[in-house]
């Protein structure tokens, strides 16, 4: 006798696994192997697919706010094979949510939730919706923009939960805001919490199962399901061996024709992004936007409990002996309409998002964004800060510096500035003043008002230039000069402005010459004459109502183009918030 015949004869004599893998292999399926009775091997599969990938995933991936988004891209596009490990994860949770669904109806529509099988049919039930938290906790993971927005919005909807929703709120989170403690909840969650409850609720599901026996069609005999008696092994093992092969294909080429999981650029908390969930909770979403106020909380706290409620129902309410389905319709006709109208409100959902141009085209720019961010971080690295930290590597000595500010900004400005902006405010080919760290700071006027024509200032506008309004240098110097720079800095509101300072400067003003071309008129359409209109100079406001339509303010002899029409009001605002952090740096 062989080793390995020893071997398996001594773990046979303490253990009995012959008797147990002969009686899993040879169970009997009444009527014979079908493709219908698939689904349940194809989701253990897509499970084991899950676990291992996640695995692989775990022994890169670090969760905390500060390493969570530099880890994920290091294996999106560092680690080899890492973005198709990650795409075969990403993907088979989607392939999960799918087969669970089918394999509910198909349960459905054979009667398989009737007595003795109810408690199989509500683990099922709960199975599927310890799926959908997988989903939910795996989202925010990568501490992307659409994971940190999206995974908000769900907790702030949890908030709402009558007499516990802050007390709910606060225990995911970690605290009154996200930071560190939600992210290390949602991993523990995420791999520990809920893969133990699921394969407990697994091995159950398969236990109860072996004893009730595989349901058979309901229009066959007993002789008749007698006559065509197959047996797991080899009639359905073959059938189910071939749709696991499917199903892995089909995930594998959606992974090699998408390029992987999307990762967006990193979670920045001040930034304003159009999040949108995953498909599967696309339906949620779109009936949200139908109602406001206080019914939106409700609707979106009651619904799932009435969806879920319709499904474990259906064992009690459906009691007769019957399984044929047009002798069922009433019960199964809330099923199948929970499925057509969470297909037609993704459908809609998918349609008005693909019809909606100004979404579209934030989405382009948020692409823009994080495919920038990821090749900082590829060619770069992610600095310990992490997070939005990445743009502080940014090689390009006119950005250089900018982005570390970030957090405080909308960084979608970046990106704006870049498409919209940077050919006329940088380089020798620019057409308008020089805009860079240190614009509209105390230096910076001073200057500007010493020498209004100079090459970084108004000489380059072809217009101004050759006006005969075109602004003189001042006359004044010293403490004078001082004044006047304190009083046109201060019209920004910066919060350090010397008072005496600029008050006296503001005596200077008026009764000088400045007061005889420049207006400071609180009036946004006052039409200047020639000169700009000084009003709240500097301020997130003015400046993106200049960049929306330069005319009111600085007048016919400004030739820059106005973006009212190109960019939204968040963006203009965005801009303009990035123009004003300027100021600040050196």
């Amino acid at each position: 006798m062989s080793i390995f015949a020893r071997a398996g004869a001594w773990l046979e004599d303490r253990t009995g696994w012959r008797g147990a893998l002969s009686r899993a292999l040879e169970e009997p399926v009444p009527g014979g192997a079908s493709p219908l009775y698939v689904f349940g091997s194809v989701l253990t599969f897509i499970l084991i697919l899950q676990i291992t990938t996640g695995i692989f995933l775990a022994l890169y991936y670090s969760p905390s706010s500060t390493d969570a988004w530099a880890s994920v891209a290091y294996i999106q596009d560092q680690v080899t094979m890492g973005w198709f490990v990650r795409g075969l994860h990403h993907y088979g949770a989607s392939a999960m949510v799918i087969i669970a669904g089918l394999h509910l109806l198909q349960t459905a529509v054979y009667g398989a939730y009737k007595k003795p099988r109810e408690v199989n049919w509500l683990l099922g039930c709960l199975m599927l919706a310890l799926v959908l938290a997988f989903a939910l906790t795996g989202y925010l993971l990568p501490w992307d923009q659409t994971g940190y927005w999206a995974t908000k919005v769900a907790t702030g909807i949890a908030g709402g939960t009558p007499l516990a929703g802050d007390q709910i709120q606060a225990a995911v989170q970690g605290g009154n805001e996200y930071g560190n403690l939600t992210i290390t909840r949602f991993f523990t969650l995420h791999v520990f919490i809920l893969p133990g409850a699921l394969l407990a609720m697994v091995a159950l599901h398969v236990a109860l199962f072996r004893k009730h026996g595989v349901t058979p069609r309901w229009d066959k005999s007993p002789e008749e399901l007698e006559a065509k008696m197959g047996r797991f092994w080899p009639d359905q093992m073959f059938i189910d061996m071939v749709a696991i092969a499917l199903v892995f294909a089909a995930i594998a080429v959606t992974v090699l024709v998408t390029g992987g999981a999307r990762l967006d650029a990193p979670a920045d908390p001040s930034s304003n992004f159009d999040a949108r969930p995953e498909w599967y909770f696309r339906p949620l979403f779109q009936a949200l936007k139908y109602f406001h106020g206080p019914l939106e909380k409700v609707v979106a706290l009651g619904l799932p409990v009435i969806l879920g409620g319709i499904f474990v129902a259906l064992p009690f309410v459906d009691r007769r002996d019957n399984r044929s389905p047009r002798r069922r319709l009433k019960f199964l006709a809330p099923v199948f309409l929970v499925f057509l109208a969470a297909g037609a409100l993704t459908a809609v959902s998918f349609r008005e998002d693909s019809g909606d141009a100004k979404l579209q085209k934030r989405l382009v720019e948020a692409e823009k964004q994080a495919e920038h961010a990821r090749e900082l971080a590829r060619t770069y690295g992610v600095p310990a800060a992490g997070g939005t930290a990445v743009y502080s590597v940014e090689p390009d000595p006119t950005f250089r510096g900018r982005y570390a500010g970030l957090g405080k900004i909308q960084s979608l400005a970046i990106g704006l500035w870049k498409d919209h902006c940077a050919h006329c405010h940088e380089g020798k080919d620019r057409e308008a003043p020089v805009i860079e760290p240190g614009y509209n700071s105390r230096p910076w006027i001073r200057d500007f008002l010493t020498d209004p024509d100079g090459p970084t200032f108004m000489g380059k506008v072809e217009k101004v230039a050759k006006s005969k309004h075109r602004m003189k240098a001042v006359e004044i110097e010293g403490a004078e000069l001082d004044a006047v720079v304190e009083y046109i800095y201060s019209l920004a509101a910066p919060g350090d402005v010397d008072a005496d300072k600029a008050a006296k400067g503001q005596g200077l003003f008026e009764d000088g010459s400045c007061s005889d071309c420049h207006d400071v008129d609180p009036d946004p359409d006052y039409e200047a004459g020639g000169s700009p209109n000084l009003f709240a100079r500097g301020s997130v406001q003015q400046i993106a109502r200049f960049i929306a339509n330069p005319r009111p303010i600085f007048g016919k002899h400004d030739d820059m183009k106005a973006f009212g029409d190109d960019l939204t009001l968040a963006e203009r605002t965005a801009l303009a918030e990035y123009v004003v952090w300027l100021r600040t740096q050196k």
